[in-house]
């Protein structure tokens, strides 16, 4: 009788745990996202405007790359053909 009272507790206490972790889980995850969120913000706050000029909300700006042109005559390197030893 006391094997099969102590295996309904481990039972219970298993449930238990696994309803609570299913709960709790994701608030302590939340909870530590957002903790990382205000450290990060701080630390690197000071930068996120940095290079950006103002601009009025909706307009469109495109910043492009200057185009390089590539050489097709340059040289890279030699070509070697080997073979297979049998």
């Amino acid at each position: 009788m006391v094997v099969l009272k102590t295996i309904l507790l481990l039972i219970l206490v298993y449930y238990a745990v696994k309803l609570l972790l299913k709960w709790l889980a994701p608030r302590l995850l939340n909870y530590a996202v957002k903790k990382t969120e205000e450290r990060f913000g701080q630390q690197f706050g000071n930068y996120q405007d940095f290079g950006h000029t103002a601009a009025n909300e909706g307009d469109t700006t495109i910043h492009k790359k200057p185009t390089q042109k590539s050489n097709p005559s340059k040289k890279v390197g030699e070509y070697i053909d080997f073979e297979e030893i049998d």
